[in-house]
């Protein structure tokens, strides 16, 4: 695994565009090695950023030969609330309602939990899925995860000091007791992250300034879940805006506008 690589930006208004060119180009490189692209996201902030910047690194490259080849695409959910669709709790409903609605993915290519069954049988089913559309691979291989941060360092629904993060056996776990309401939530796991070519975090606000700062420089023997994210074949990308950066003392690449 390489060492993170961290972008800071002065604010999310210079973050977006990034975020949406630099997906476009991981789906490009990826349908052209491979034939398609499989992207897993979270929830949360990232929702409205990426409804608002990856339609418009589409039409920005809709000339180019690696412009979006929507069609191609697999679209996951690192972690998932176990609520119905119409939820505004639900991630997989808000990306239907706010990205899903302005870009053509195939509605079988978005792999979305049924939400009226149990969570121990929905995280099953989840699994079987993902087995499915990634055949031959012992843990599927996703292209990229987009992922974000709480302020105690969790990310997905891996949260600090919970059981799940010692799973090694399953790819998808269900969890009854998240410490963040709603209680009940599918998450991937561990060995499935970390199987990934690419894990992006996208981390802005002052309040997340302390935590970054615990995961990307802290030393002590129970890191935080953020930081036991490391693809061992893949890279890790930290997009950051100047706030959440604010206490880093590590070396970052400052955007150059």
């Amino acid at each position: 695994m390489s060492s993170p690589r961290v972008s800071v930006f002065p604010s999310t208004r210079e973050l977006g565009p990034a975020l949406g060119d630099l997906v476009l180009a991981q789906a490009a490189g990826a349908v052209g090695e491979r034939g398609r692209f499989a992207l897993a996201v979270s929830g949360g902030s990232l929702v409205s950023l990426l409804s608002a910047e990856l339609p418009q690194a589409a039409a920005r490259q809709a000339e180019s030969p690696g412009a979006a080849a929507w069609s191609r695409w697999v679209l996951g959910f690192c972690d998932e609330r176990l609520v119905p669709f119409e939820s505004p709790d639900s991630t997989c409903g808000q990306y239907r309602k706010h990205l899903l609605s302005k870009i053509s993915i195939p509605n079988n290519h978005v792999v979305a939990i049924n939400p009226s069954l149990s969570v121990e049988e929905a995280a099953d089913k989840y699994a079987e899925r993902l087995r499915e559309l990634f055949p031959g691979d012992n843990v599927p291989v996703f292209d990229l995860l987009i992922l974000g941060i709480g302020p105690d360092g969790h990310t997905c629904s891996l949260f600090p000091d919970h059981p799940l993060l010692q799973e090694q056996s399953k790819i998808i776990a269900p969890i009854s007791d998240s410490p963040k309401p709603p209680p009940k939530r599918i998450t991937m796991t561990l060995p499935l992250l970390n199987a990934a070519r690419c894990a992006l975090f996208v981390v802005t606000g002052e309040s997340k300034a302390a935590v970054l700062k615990e995961i990307l420089e802290g030393q002590g023997g129970n890191p935080l879940p953020a930081a036991r994210i490391q693809p061992a074949k893949g890279e890790v990308h930290w997009l950051l805006d100047e706030a959440a950066a604010s206490k880093l003392t590590i070396k970052v690449e400052r955007a150059s506008l």
